[in-house]
């Protein structure tokens, strides 16, 4: 019996941590298996600040996940985001030396591999090294190279830059989970993947993926990926804003946001009031929606022009970069009242809220379709794409026929069973070939390179 490829993404964001386990059915679309949430403790604005309540989140999430699909995971796909993100346009070539033999994968992977050796400043690593058009021997505007001639091959490059040690952080975090990480992708491009069709990205789209702590920003044109950035504001800041603007704890201005607030102050008549329960016996507060809506609006717009900035700084006026499709908006805070309107009104731009469930297999749950989980649907699309095996059936895992090491008293049972999953797994690793090899090589070298340095880390 061939085995399924189950994939498994863990999005490690600033309100939420959710693993979810998913595999392709017959039609090609995504079947979620089994999702598990937790609050995201530990991490602010996209970024690990207290390694112990992460690594207490990601395990709950884990737990929930394979306790709802009856899998055991082994690896995870996980979602990078924060404000230490950058990126950078470069350009680079290679000359080849017998100009006769057509182009091939190994060509392209050299190209990038010489542009995984660009010095980057103090502390900083390359995440991503995604190859736009191609140029041979001066002819440009080539979006697949193999199979053609040419002597210089030549491409420009969109590179996303992060720092090494958020990057570390978050590896360090899976391990301690007791699972492995098989690879690191930019949240916004997950995203991407998952609320975008092909259509959109020909025509030019900016993806705005508003989490708890960061909005993600991604912009296609013909098919590429041109413009990534992160904003260090998202909708923990509104929250914040209505606790303090109207004196209530952090929950209640959450659960206001939520159900009453709206991004467009003029929906809202003078007279429509929300009665709050005061603290331990104290009066209740009533706070008038209108001036609800005139905290949340100021915040939205500051993060829309923001965005819109990043767009603008992409050349979205110059006709040829000219956003066809307009701006897509995703995340949790793509759920508020309006927004969509707001946004249009910013930026003068279409805008549509991006549901995953266009990947989704049609008897999904209806709770995953929401923007929410956009990320965590477009890890999972991520782990399938790289063939992964990262989940086993409970009932399949079985005891290898030889000596266990046996863990010390103190670790529970599980470890010990995960331990043995991982000897058989060595046993059944098959070849992979060629081809796969150079489609992986450098994704694997990475991952391997964040793996070597935890194991050597004290």
């Amino acid at each position: 019996m061939e085995k399924e490829n189950i994939a498994v993404g863990l999005d490690i964001g600033t309100t939420k941590i959710v693993a979810m386990i998913g595999k392709k059915n017959e039609y090609g679309k995504l079947e979620i298996l089994g999702v598990g949430k937790s609050k995201s403790l530990g991490v602010a604005r996209g970024v690990v600040n207290n390694i112990t309540q992460t690594i207490q989140s990601i395990q709950q999430a884990i737990g929930e996940a394979e306790n709802n699909s009856g899998y055991k995971i082994k690896d995870v796909v996980v979602g990078i985001a924060g404000q230490h993100i950058r990126s950078i346009q470069h350009t680079d070539y290679i000359s080849r030396n017998n100009p006769e033999e057509v182009i091939g994968g190994a060509d392209i992977q050299l190209l990038i591999d010489q542009v995984n050796k660009l010095a980057m400043l103090p502390g900083e690593e390359i995440i991503h090294v995604l190859p736009q058009e191609f140029k041979i021997d001066g002819q440009s505007e080539i979006k697949e190279p193999i199979g053609m001639y040419g002597g210089r091959l030549e491409s420009s490059f969109h590179v996303v830059v992060g720092q090494a040690s958020s990057i570390r952080n978050v590896g360090r975090c899976i391990q301690s989970s007791g699972i492995e990480l098989s690879g690191l992708t930019l949240e916004p491009l997950a995203s991407s993947d998952a609320v975008l069709s092909q259509e959109e990205k020909e025509a030019g789209v900016a993806l705005i993926d508003i989490g708890g702590g960061t909005t993600d920003l991604a912009i296609f044109k013909d098919g590429i990926i041109r413009h990534t950035a992160v904003i260090p504001f998202g909708g923990n800041v509104i929250s914040d804003d209505i606790k303090e603007g109207c004196s209530i704890i952090e929950k209640q201005a959450e659960l206001l946001k939520v159900k009453f607030g709206s991004a467009w102050p003029g929906e809202n008549k003078d007279n429509e009031i929300v009665s709050i329960p005061g603290l331990r016996g104290r009066e209740p507060k009533e706070i008038s929606l209108k001036n609800l809506s005139k905290i949340i609006h100021a915040r939205v717009v500051e993060i829309v022009e923001q965005v819109f900035t990043e767009i603008k700084a992409y050349g979205h006026e110059d006709p040829r970069k000219k956003l066809i499709a307009g701006i897509v908006l995703t995340g949790g805070g793509a759920q508020l009242k309006h927004i969509k309107q707001l946004v249009e009104y910013i930026t003068g731009m279409d805008t549509r809220i991006g549901y995953p469930n266009e990947h989704l297999a049609g008897d999904s749950d209806e709770e995953f379709s929401s923007p929410l989980y956009a990320t965590a649907v477009g890890l999972v699309m991520n782990s399938i794409e790289n063939n992964t095996q990262s989940a086993v059936r409970k009932d399949e895992i079985v005891a290898p026929k030889m000596p266990v090491y046996r863990a010390p008293a103190f670790e529970t049972n599980e470890l010990r069973e995960e331990e043995q999953v991982e000897v058989t797994k060595k046993y059944e690793k098959k070849e992979e070939s060629t081809g796969d090899k150079i489609k992986r090589s450098f994704f694997d070298r990475y991952v391997d390179k964040i793996k070597d340095f935890l194991d050597n880390a004290e």
